[in-house]
C-alpha cells in the first residue's frame, strides 16, 4: 500500500511539475516560432509552437545590424567584469564575518549592521545618479559595475555558506602554519565552489537582464544588450520605415516588427541559456561539497 501511495505521489508531482515547466517553456517556443516565420502568417495569427513560412529574414536583419552585436559586446563584457568584481567582493567580505569567535574580528556585528542597513535603506536613483556623474563616470562601462559592486544580500548568502564549514578545516591549517590568505585561497575558496557557483549565476542575471542602468548612464552607441533591445521593441516600426538601405530592403519585406523583435529577443536570451547548463550541476550538489565528513 506504502509503494503504490508513493508511485501515486510521484505520479502527481510530475504532471504538476510538467505543467509548471510548460508555462515557462511554451512561450518561448512560441517566440522562436515567430522569429523564423514569415511576416503574413504571424500578422494572421497563423503561429503556434511551428514556423509557418519559414524563413531567416529576421536573423538576417540582425547580423546586418551593427548595433545588435555591439550592444552585446557591451553586455558580455560587463558582465565579465562585474561578475569577477563580485565574486572578489564578496568573498572578501564574507570571509572575515563568518568568523565569529572572540578575538577573530573587532567589532564584527557593527560591520554586519553596517551592510544590512545598505539592503534596507538606500540613497536612492537620484543621489545614486548625481555621484556617478560627478565622478566622471557616465558613458563608461564603470558605471555599470562599480554601483553594484558588491551585492549585499548575495555576500549573506555566501557568508552563511562558510560558516557552516566546519571549525576544524581552519584549526589544522592554522596548525600546519597557514596564515589567514592562504586558508582562504587554498582551502575555503575549493570548498566555496559550489556556493560560488550559485552566487555567481545569481550576479550573471542580475547582470545581463539589467536594462534600466544603461538607460540612465551610458549614450545611445553604448547601450548594452537589454537596454538596446528595450529601445527596440518600443520603436521598431519606426526603425523598419526609417531604415530603407539597399542591402536590406528585401530582408524587410519578408518581416514585419514581431518577427524582427522575436529575433533579437531569442538571441539576446541565448548566451545566459548556453551558460546555465554548465552551472546547474552545482544546485543539485550540496553547498558545502567537499566539506570534512563525520
Amino acid at each position: 500500500m506504502k509503494k503504490k501511495k508513493n508511485t501515486a505521489f510521484h505520479i502527481v508531482n510530475a504532471i504538476f511539475l510538467g505543467l509548471i515547466c510548460s508555462t515557462c517553456v511554451l512561450p518561448f517556443i512560441n517566440l522562436l516560432a515567430v522569429s523564423f516565420s514569415g511576416s503574413t502568417a504571424v500578422a494572421a495569427g497563423k503561429v503556434g509552437f511551428w514556423p509557418v513560412d519559414f524563413t531567416l529574414s529576421s536573423y538576417k536583419y540582425v547580423l546586418t545590424s551593427g548595433k545588435f552585436f555591439r550592444a552585446m559586446g557591451i553586455s558580455i563584457l560587463r558582465v565579465l567584469l562585474e561578475t569577477g568584481l563580485n565574486l572578489t567582493l564578496m568573498v572578501l567580505v564574507a570571509y572575515p564575518l563568518s568568523r565569529d569567535k572572540p578575538g577573530q574580528l573587532l567589532g564584527r556585528k557593527i560591520y554586519v549592521y553596517f551592510f544590512m542597513i545598505t539592503m534596507l535603506v538606500g540613497g536612492g536613483m537620484i543621489p545614486t545618479y548625481l555621484v556617478v556623474s560627478g565622478l566622471g563616470l557616465k558613458n563608461t562601462m564603470w558605471a555599470l559595475i562599480l554601483p553594484g559592486a558588491l551585492p549585499v544580500s548575495n555576500m549573506i548568502i555566501l557568508m552563511n555558506f562558510i560558516r557552516e564549514l566546519p571549525d576544524e578545516i581552519e584549526e589544522a591549517a592554522a596548525l600546519d602554519g597557514a596564515t589567514p590568505f592562504q586558508t582562504l585561497t587554498k582551502i575555503i575558496l575549493p570548498l566555496l565552489k559550489p556556493s560560488l557557483a550559485t552566487v555567481g549565476l545569481f550576479c550573471m542575471v542580475n547582470h545581463w537582464n539589467d536594462w534600466f542602468s544603461g538607460m540612465i548612464y551610458m549614450s545611445e552607441d553604448m547601450y548594452p544588450l537589454q537596454t538596446y533591445l528595450q529601445s527596440v521593441i518600443k520603436d521598431f516600426d519606426t526603425l523598419l520605415l526609417t531604415n530603407k538601405s539597399a542591402d536590406i530592403a528585401s530582408l524587410l519585406a519578408q518581416m514585419n516588427a514581431r518577427t524582427g523583435r522575436a529575433a533579437q529577443l531569442f538571441l539576446g536570451a541565448l548566451p545566459i541559456m548556453l551558460v546555465y547548463p554548465f552551472l546547474q550541476k552545482y544546485f543539485t550538489k550540496g553547498l558545502v561539497l567537499g566539506s570534512v565528513k563525520g
